[in-house]
C-alpha cells in the first residue's frame, strides 16, 4: 500500500533565549534550550541519559560500569541521590564507600560523561518512604511540602549534597549539566520552586534544572525543563489490569508527550486529552524510558528486548530530542542499618518489592550483565552520536493516514523527522504481548517543501512483523547524498581515506541505496543490479555483511564508502577510541574503550586536560558473553595486532592464547585463540528439605494488592531448601550462580544473612559471587530456600514467563509448572539445572 506524508513549510522558528537557563560563563561549549530541542556550543545536542544508582553498586566496580554505559552510547549519567541511602541515621551522613557521591561523578567526568544527580528529597525509586528517612517521617511535618519543619532538614540534606559536588560544575570544568528537582510531585508548583532557589542557595549549579512532567504535572513557569517517560510495562497497576493503555501508546506514532499512567499508584488518575505543560515552550525531552521494569510481587512484567528497541525508536520519531532511559544499569538495595531499604506494604506504599535485587531487568543488570537489549539501544545511540544533531531540530511529522485509535493493528505506524529538504524515516511494526501483521507492497511517498518529494523505495516491501526502523532520506556523506537506504543509519568512520557510512539491513527487507547522480563521478558496488534512473543511482542486490561495502568517489574527489551490514552484526557494532585512532568494532561480546584517567573533572568536551583527539592509552577490553573464543573485527585495522592479556593481569604466553589475524570482508578480524569466553561448571544443589505443607496463605495489603509472603515462611518448612557447594579453585570475580527455578519467592542465605532474592518472573535468577561474604560462605556454605505459590494468589505473572518457568525445570518438575504457572494452580518450590558460569576479561593494547 502505498503512504504518503506531506512536510509542512516551519512558519515560525524556534523560540531561543526565553528560558532561564544559562550556563556558567566562559565556558567552551554552552549549553541552551530552544522550543525545539537544545544545544551546546552552538551546535544541535541530542543527549542521551542512562539512570545507574551508585548507592546500588559496589564503588570497586564503578568505574568499569560508566565505561559501559559509555561503550553502549550513553552520554550522560543519570542518578537518584537516595536520602535514606545517606542518612538511615539522624546526623549520622554517610559518602564512604558505595555511597561516595563525589567519586561517583569524578569518575563520569574522567570519562567523558555527563552527570545528572537527581537529588529529591523524595526520589521514590522503589525505595523505602520514596527515599525519606524515618527519623524524618516520625517528626510533626507535612513532607513535600513548604513546611518550615520538613524544609529544614531538606535544606540541611541540600547542603550536604553541594558540599559532595563541591568544584564539578561546568564553572569549574565539571560533568554536571543537570540537576532534577523532587520527582513525581504533580500538584505543588510552589514547592518545586522553593526546592529549586534551597538547591542554589546551598551552592548547586547546573545550566538545566528539571523536573519530571507526567501525570498532568503543573510546574512553576518556565523554572524547570520539564521531562517525560513511557515504559512498555508496569509493575505498579492490578494484577488483573491486563496490558495497560499507558502503555499502548508509547508504541504508536504520537505528538502526546504525558504519560498519565506512570507512578499513578501514588496520585490521583486523571486521563487528560491537553497537555498541562507548554510544549510550544520546551523541547520534547525524556528522563525514564523504560530500559526494563521491576517486579513487584502481586505484578511481574516480563520485558523483551523488542518492546525496548521499539519504543525507544519510536520515541525519537514522535519528536524525542533527549533519549533518557530509566533504567539502563541494574543493582542491588543496600542492607539497611535499621530496616530494609526497598519499597513494601510495609511503610504504606502500594508495592512490595524484592528485599535486595533492583535488577529491573535493565541492559546492563544487577551484576553488570550483558542483556540483549544493551545492543539493541547501542544500535540506536551510535546513530544519535553521528546524526543526532541533524535530528534534534528536526519537526516530527505524521502521515496522512494513521491509526484509529490504541486498538488498531492493522494501520501501519510511521513518521517522519524533517526539515525543508531532507529527513528520516521512522517505522514502527512491533509492540509487546499483540503482534502486528506485517504490510505487503508498501511504498513511501514524502513531500518536502524545499526540494521536492521522494517516493521509495523503486519497488514496494513487505514491512515484516515485528520490524522497527529508521530509513535516512537526502543525508549528506562527505559530499554524497543518499537520497534514501532502505537500511538504518549506524555510524560514520573514516578509514583508509574515505568516509564509510555504516548501515543496519532490517530483516526481511532487501536493502536499496539511491544516490544523487549529480553528486557522484564514480560508484563501484559488489552487485551486478546497478542501474539510473531519473537522476539516481540505484543499487540493489547486496547481500548484506562486512564485504557489502559500496564505494564511491564524489563530485568534490571525496572517497565515500557505504557498508551494509546484515541486522544480527550490526547489532555486534561499537565505535570507539582504540589503539590511538577512532574505529568500528564488531564484536559479539561486550566492549569497553578505556581512555587515559584525569584528575576526575572533565573538560567540558568530552575530552581530559592535557588529552588531544586521538590520543589514548589503546586500551579496549573484551568482556566475554556466550561460550567460544573472543573474537572482534576492526576499521580501520590498527598498523599490528593487538597484544592480549587476560584483565587478571596473565600474560598471553601463560594463558596459552595467541592472536589470529584474518580478512572479514572489509574489516580486519583479531580471533583470541584459545580463549574461551566462558567457563561452565555445573553447580550442586542439594535438597536439604523438601517444602511441606501448604503454600502460605496470601495476604492483602495497600490497595488490596497481594504482600509478599512474610520473611518467617522462610524458616519453617514451608520453603523448599537446597544447600549449594562452592568448588575448589572457583574465581570469585566475574562467577555467577546461574539457578533455575520455579515458586514463588526465592532468596539465599549465608548463614543468617540474607544475600540475594527475587520473585518468580520468568528469569532465571542470577548470583554474583563476588558479592557474597566469602569467610563466611566457606565457613557456612550457601543455602538457597523457595516457597512455593498458592493457587489463590492475586499474582500477575506474564505468559512469557510463565512459558519460561516451565522450559527451566523442563524434565524436573517443569510439565507441573506449565500447568499450573499463570493459570490459578499452586506453582512447586523447586529448583532444577544449577550451574557456576565463569565469564573471561581480556585486554588487547596495542601492538
Amino acid at each position: 500500500m502505498p503512504h504518503h506524508l506531506r512536510v509542512p513549510a516551519s512558519a515560525v522558528p524556534p523560540l531561543a533565549g526565553h528560558l532561564p537557563f544559562t550556563d556558567a560563563p566562559g565556558v567552551p561549549d554552552p549549553i541552551e534550550v530552544t522550543s525545539r530541542c537544545l544545544t551546546r556550543g552552538g551546535r544541535p545536542w541530542f543527549p542521551v541519559s542512562g539512570e545507574f544508582h551508585y548507592t546500588r553498586y559496589p564503588a570497586r566496580d564503578w568505574e568499569e560500569e560508566l565505561l559501559k554505559m559509555k561503550a553502549g552510547g550513553v552520554t550522560a549519567v543519570a542518578s537518584y541521590v537516595i536520602w535514606i541511602h545517606h542518612e538511615e541515621a539522624e546526623g549520622r551522613l554517610r559518602f564512604d564507600g558505595d555511597r561516595d557521591l563525589r567519586r561517583f561523578a569524578e569518575l563520569c567526568g574522567r570519562h567523558g560523561l555527563d552527570f545528572i544527580p537527581r537529588i529529591g528529597p523524595w526520589s521514590h525509586a522503589e525505595v523505602r518512604n520514596g527515599g525519606l528517612p524515618d527519623w524524618l517521617l516520625a517528626r510533626a511535618c507535612t513532607p513535600r511540602t513548604d513546611d518550615p519543619a520538613y524544609l529544614t532538614p531538606v535544606g540541611t540534606w541540600f547542603g550536604a549534597i553541594a558540599g559532595q559536588l563541591r568544584g564539578l560544575d561546568r564553572a569549574h570544568g565539571g560533568p554536571i549539566v543537570a540537576i532534577q528537582i523532587e520527582n513525581e510531585l504533580y500538584d505543588r508548583p510552589g514547592h518545586l520552586l522553593t526546592l529549586k532557589r534551597m538547591a542554589q542557595e546551598a551552592g548547586l549549579s547546573a545550566p538545566l534544572w528539571t523536573s519530571t512532567a507526567w501525570g498532568g504535572v503543573r510546574l512553576p513557569p518556565d523554572e524547570l525543563l520539564p521531562l517525560y517517560g513511557g515504559y512498555p510495562e508496569t509493575f505498579w497497576t492490578e494484577a488483573d489490569g491486563g496490558w495497560p493503555d499507558t502503555c499502548r501508546k508509547h508504541f504508536f506514532f504520537t505528538h502526546q508527550r504525558d504519560d498519565e499512567g506512570i507512578g499513578a499508584d501514588l496520585r490521583p488518575t486523571v486521563v487528560r486529552g491537553g497537555e498541562p505543560a507548554p510544549t510550544d515552550r520546551f523541547p520534547w525531552a525524556t528522563c525514564e524510558l523504560g530500559g526494563g521494569m521491576a517486579v513487584a510481587y502481586h505484578r511481574r512484567p516480563y520485558v523483551d528486548t523488542a518492546d525496548v528497541g521499539a519504543l525507544g525508536l519510536t520515541k525519537i520519531g514522535c519528536g524525542s530530542v533527549w533519549q533518557g532511559y530509566y533504567m539502563f544499569h541494574g543493582g542491588t538495595n543496600p542492607p539497611g542499618e535499621l530496616t530494609p531499604l526497598q519499597e513494601s506494604h510495609a511503610t504504606g506504599y502500594p508495592n512490595d518489592l524484592p528485599v535486595l535485587t533492583y535488577d529491573f531487568q535493565a541492559p546492563l543488570g544487577e551484576y553488570g550483565q550483558y542483556r540483549p537489549s544493551y545492543d539493541e539501544l547501542r544500535l540506536q545511540h551510535l546513530m544519535l552520536a553521528d546524526f543526532g544533531h541533524l535530528i534534534a531540530p528536526m519537526e516530527s511529522v505524521l502521515p496522512e493516514r494513521r491509526p484509529a485509535g490504541q486498538y488498531d493493528r492493522e494501520t501501519l505506524r510511521w513518521a517522519v523527522r524533517a526539515d525543508g529538504q531532507s529527513g528520516f524515516l521512522f517505522v514502527n511494526n512491533h509492540q509487546p504481548h499483540e503482534p502486528l501483521p506485517g504490510h505487503p507492497d508498501t511504498s513511501f511517498t514524502v513531500e518536502f517543501p524545499d526540494a521536492g518529494e521522494l517516493t521509495f523505495p523503486s519497488a514496494p516491501v513487505t514491512i515484516p512483523q515485528g520490524a522497527y526502523f529508521c530509513w535516512p532520506l537526502r543525508l549528506d556523506v562527505a559530499g554524497l547524498r543518499l537520497d534514501w537506504a532502505t537500511a538504518q543509519p549506524v555510524c560514520t568512520v573514516d578509514a583508509d581515506g574515505r568516509t564509510v557510512l555504516v548501515l543496519a539491513a532490517v530483516d526481511g527487507i532487501a536493502p536499496e541505496l539511491a544516490l544523487d547522480a549529480s553528486t557522484l563521478r564514480s560508484v563501484y558496488a559488489p552487485t551486478r543490479r546497478v542501474s539510473s534512473v531519473g537522476g539516481r543511482v540505484l543499487i540493489n542486490g547486496l547481500r548484506p555483511g562486512t564485504d557489502a561495502l559500496v564505494e564511491v568517489i564524489t563530485t568534490d574527489g571525496n572517497r565515500v564508502g557505504l557498508l551494509v551490514l546484515d541486522a544480527a552484526t550490526a547489532r555486534t557494532a561499537y565505535r570507539g577510541v582504540a589503539w590511538g585512532a577512532e574505529r568500528l568494532v564488531l564484536c559479539a561480546d561486550g566492549v569497553v574503550f578505556d581512555e587515559p584517567a584525569g584528575d576526575g573533572r572533565g573538560r567540558g568536551d568530552g575530552q581530559e586536560d592535557g588529552q588531544e583527539e586521538g590520543q589514548g592509552q589503546g586500551e579496549v577490553r573484551v568482556h566475554g558473553r556466550p561460550a567460544g573464543e573472543p573474537s572482534l573485527a576492526v576499521l580501520p585495522a590498527p598498523e599490528r595486532a593487538p597484544v592480549v592479556t587476560e584483565a587478571s593481569g596473565a600474560a598471553t604466553g601463560l594463558t596459552g592464547a595467541v592472536v589470529r589475524e584474518t580478512a572479514d570482508g572489509v574489516l580486519t578480524r583479531y580471533t583470541v585463540q584459545g580463549g574461551g569466553r566462558h567457563a561452565v561448571v555445573e553447580a550442586s544443589a542439594t535438597l536439604v528439605r523438601a517444602a511441606a505443607g501448604p503454600a502460605p496463605e496470601p495476604v492483602t495489603g495497600v490497595l488490596g494488592r497481594a504482600s509478599a509472603p512474610a520473611g518467617k515462611y522462610f524458616d519453617t518448612a514451608t520453603a523448599a531448601e537446597y544447600a549449594v557447594a562452592l568448588p575448589d579453585g572457583l574465581p570469585i570475580p566475574g562467577t555467577l550462580l546461574r539457578v533455575h527455578w520455579t515458586g514463588d519467592v526465592a532468596r539465599a542465605y549465608v548463614g543468617d544473612t540474607l544475600v540475594a532474592d527475587q520473585f518468580a518472573a520468568g528469569r532465571v535468577w542470577e548470583i554474583a559471587l563476588d558479592r557474597l561474604p566469602m569467610d563466611a560462605l566457606r565457613e557456612e556454605g550457601l543455602r538457597l530456600r523457595v516457597l512455593p505459590r498458592h493457587a489463590d494468589a492475586r499474582v500477575h505473572v506474564a505468559a512469557e514467563a510463565a512459558a519460561s518457568e516451565a522450559a527451566e525445570t523442563s524434565g524436573d518438575g517443569g510439565a507441573e509448572a506449565a500447568r499450573t504457572s499463570g493459570a490459578g494452580g499452586t506453582v512447586p518450590a523447586r529448583i532444577g539445572r544449577v550451574e557456576w558460569v565463569t565469564g573471561r576479561t581480556w585486554v588487547m593494547r596495542a601492538g
